[in-house]
């Protein structure tokens, strides 16, 4: 590991995704994903299934 900092990716009930840093407890109303990894692998991870960006709520 290159020292570089351990985020995971996060999504809240209106299935809106957000990365985190990995030593810190989700912020309130937020849950894992299960993916871990490198800022940049968590953004592209989020990139990759994140593909409707309107809150559940106005897709259904």
């Amino acid at each position: 590991m290159n020292g570089e900092p351990r985020h995971r990716v996060v999504v809240n009930h209106e299935e809106q995704y957000s990365i985190w840093p990995a030593h810190r407890q989700n912020p309130p109303g937020w849950r894992d994903t299960g993916h871990e990894g490198t800022r940049a692998e968590c953004l592209d991870h989020v990139e990759r299934v994140w593909t409707d960006l309107r809150p559940r709520s106005v897709r259904q």
